[in-house]
């Protein structure tokens, strides 16, 4: 509760305090008393200060985290434990953290200490040689872990098991999968992904690396012909790396098959390189310098016939093209197919740094006060602000939202069919957007809400800012993804359509219904009210969807072909990609609540569920630019947020106590700030 003078009496203090002060000023040394005395702050634990928590924060855990506690859990003691990765002890606590004061080399050499002691500690363990759904979503549960850590180390991981091992599982057959994984489970190769060129990235059509085939010898000849096809930004490949994976165009008898992934050694066991390579470094990066991103050129090398990936297509001894997929689009598709796994742990990283930062600014606005609302009064904790809460705990409800989306994508992951396979690239698109978005901008927020403090590197969130700000762009570039995302969804639209069947697919099952109608008055139970959020979603979904349609249908018929009228309707390409990740976020977070069985959680869970549906509804101008909301709905909305806000202050600390993170993994200021801080 807070308190207002009148405009008279604040002026009436503020002239006491200015006149206090000017008459306790003096030249003279001796004086001691400048001013009248006041207590030191000291630190009270927001655990002794906050009201008990009114559900069960391990069980909330184990429905956040979705699998695999016990095995979070032991990750986390082992580095704990380990002054490999830079215990300090601070305000009386240890805590975790990479140094990075250290320059480039040393990041990197200290990344590969700690994979060598994760790899002799069992860590790794049926990573690529496992089967089922247990392993894979072990292996999801310790990469999550290592990224808590430290990004570098995750990315080192997920290029040497999810990019090279897995293109290998994926793309290759068994006499590959005999030879590299368990060498790579073992690190006895170091493997990186040769995709991205200087001149393509996202468009990996067009990539210019050329490899043929040489009958004579039975050995593929891969050429990097020009500056622009020269391997970029490779992972791993400026020092650790022996292998890479290559992607290139195969040109057999004169004829372009397409891009194709083949095996090369760029390395030798002594960490030489080959003949007829050419490395050189990325340098320096505004984060992950404990990636060794590196170029690559190939001149000329030969390589065994053995070493196409060949599960999608191969070449006889004789040169022969042979592929059971005979479409060259459908064939290039089987090719991209396997590498949602990158979105996929793209995603979920995400989602726990945005973690570690609320945990962190929420944890440090229940112990710092700021400015007195009423003369001789204790000053106010950031928390207890309505600005404050407005800043930090939509982002908080958003990040719940978020955390059951990317357990609702690692499932469809895990559990993938062929016919899955479209599903899966499409969620895993927009999902990989909306998410990495999301970060950044708590990143940023929470960094902001812990002033001076947020800007220590040791404090994480603005170092967390440079290590994640790559994921916009890597793995897809989001804008590209959430066009893709939209033209999938016009393709479903204009099949069912010119079928005159019923939508099947990426959840536009909705559209087979009447469309939803809202209220023309929307009163606070309203906005509450779920029906009222799934009707509001789907509404913005179809109408979206059925305007891009028409609008891409009137520049064909206008001599437009029909990726060109894709292009130039890009503003509604983004707000209806934008859409469909929001109504299945949306859609997850109901599931979640649905599944999660404990009655402690009911009105938390519905808290939190109303207050990222108001916001979203609040931030997006497609609301009331396409006329879902009315201007005066609109207001209601927005009025409707404080209120949620006050309501999900008392939860503030259980909601992010229940993210799960050890201490040792947040920052000096999400604890004793005044004790990290004292001379000593």
């Amino acid at each position: 509760m807070y308190f207002y003078r009148k405009d008279m009496e604040k002026s009436g203090f503020r002239t006491q305090v200015l006149a206090r002060h000017f008459q306790g000023y003096s030249c003279d040394k001796s004086r001691t008393t400048l001013i009248s005395s006041s207590p030191c702050l000291s630190y009270v634990p927001p655990e002794f200060s906050e009201k008990p928590f009114s559900f069960d924060v391990e069980l909330m855990r184990k429905l956040m985290d979705g699998h695999n506690v016990e095995d979070r859990n032991w990750l986390f003691n082992l580095m704990v434990q380990s002054n490999l990765f830079n215990r300090k002890l601070r305000g009386g606590k240890v805590f975790v953290v990479p140094d990075y004061n250290q320059s480039m080399e040393q990041q990197r050499e200290i990344t590969m200490k700690r994979i060598g002691f994760l790899l002799d500690h069992g860590v790794f363990k049926g990573w690529l040689t496992g089967q089922g759904v247990e392993s894979e979503l072990r292996k999801l549960a310790l990469l999550e872990v290592a990224a808590i850590f430290d990004h570098s180390l995750a990315i080192k991981l997920g290029v040497h098991f999810f990019l090279w091992g897995g293109a290998v599982q994926f793309f290759g057959t068994k006499r590959h999968h005999d030879k590299w994984l368990s060498a790579t489970e073992n690190y006895v190769v170091k493997g990186c992904f040769s995709m991205t060129e200087l001149g393509h990235g996202s468009n990996v059509r067009g990539i210019e690396t050329v490899t043929t085939y040489d009958s004579s010898t039975g050995e593929f000849v891969i050429n990097t012909p020009c500056e622009s096809a020269q391997k970029y930004w490779i992972g791993g490949a400026a020092l650790h790396a022996t292998h890479t994976i290559v992607f290139s165009q195969l040109i057999i008898n004169g004829k372009n098959e397409g891009v194709h992934a083949f095996i090369a050694q760029i390395r030798d066991a002594d960490g030489n390189i080959c003949p007829n390579i050419r490395i050189a470094d990325c340098g320096h990066k505004i984060g992950l310098n404990g990636v060794d991103n590196g170029r690559i050129w190939f001149d000329n090398i030969r390589i065994p016939r053995d070493n196409l990936l060949n599960s999608v297509a191969d070449v006889s001894p004789n040169g022969e093209y042979l592929s059971s997929i005979k479409d060259p689009d459908q064939r290039f598709g089987a090719f991209m197919a396997p590498l949602t796994s990158g979105r996929v742990t793209i995603a979920a990283a995400a989602v726990y740094s945005a973690k570690v930062g609320l945990a962190i600014a929420i944890r440090y606005s229940l112990t710092r006060r700021a400015f007195s609302i009423t003369p001789n009064s204790n000053e106010v904790l950031l928390l207890d602000y309505p600005s404050h809460q407005h800043r930090l705990l939509p982002l908080l409800a958003k990040t719940y939202a978020m955390s059951f989306a990317a357990n609702y994508l690692k499932m469809l992951y895990v559990k993938r069919t062929p016919d899955l396979s479209k599903t899966l690239h499409v969620v895993s698109s927009a999902f990989k957007a909306i998410l990495t978005w999301h970060n950044m901008r708590t990143l940023q927020e929470c960094r902001e809400a812990c002033g001076g403090q947020g800007l220590k590197t040791e404090n994480r969130i603005g170092q967390l800012k440079g290590e994640f700000d790559v994921q916009s762009t890597f793995e897809g570039d989001n804008n590209v993804l959430m066009q893709q995302v939209s033209k999938a969804l016009l393709a479903e639209y204009v099949a069912a359509n010119k079928k005159n069947k019923p939508f099947r697919e990426l959840g536009l099952d909705h559209m087979n219904k009447p469309r939803p109608v809202i209220p023309w008055q929307l009163t606070s139970a309203t906005l509450r009210n779920s029906q009222f959020q799934n009707d509001i979603f789907f509404l913005r979904e179809r109408d979206l969807l059925e305007r891009f349609a028409a609008e891409v249908s009137k520049y064909q018929l206008q001599g437009y072909n029909k990726e060109m009228a894709s292009v130039v309707n890009y503003q509604l390409a983004e707000d209806l990609g934008r859409a469909f990740a929001d109504r299945s976020i949306f859609q997850t977070f109901v599931e979640a609540e649905m599944s999660s069985g404990d009655a402690s959680f009911k009105s938390i869970l519905s808290l939190l569920r109303t207050t990222y549906v108001m916001s979203t509804l609040d931030e997006d101008a497609a609301f009331l630019r396409y006329g879902y909301l009315t201007p005066e709905n609109a207001a209601s909305v927005r009025q409707e947020i404080p209120k949620l806000c006050s309501e999900m202050r008392p939860h503030a600390l259980a909601l992010v106590t229940a993210f799960g993170i050890p201490d040792a993994f947040l920052s000096p200021i999400a604890f004793d700030w005044i004790a990290a801080n004292s001379w000593s």
